[in-house]
């Protein structure tokens, strides 16, 4: 599994990327996670929202921060 965080280092970006991480681990799963900080980046995949979440290529999460719960579901459901 793919996982994709796109924002640029704010607070609210920072604090969904511990959330993923809290995610995975309490799930056991194996992911690979990456932060992407670059505005092009972001934009080239049809980001206009950050904190933003992809999986697998799909965009699941935009202009907010989704809590624990809300990720683990998320990530139960693409496996």
């Amino acid at each position: 599994m793919k996982i994709e965080i796109l924002g640029t280092g704010c607070m609210k970006c920072k604090r969904l990327a511990k959330n993923v991480e809290s995610a995975v681990a309490e799930l056991g799963i194996s992911a690979e996670i990456e932060k992407v900080e670059d505005i092009t980046a972001i934009m080239d995949r049809g980001v206009m929202l950050t904190p933003a979440l992809i999986v697998d290529g799909e965009l699941r999460v935009s202009g907010r921060v989704a809590d624990v719960k809300e990720l683990k579901e998320i990530l139960q459901g693409a496996n």
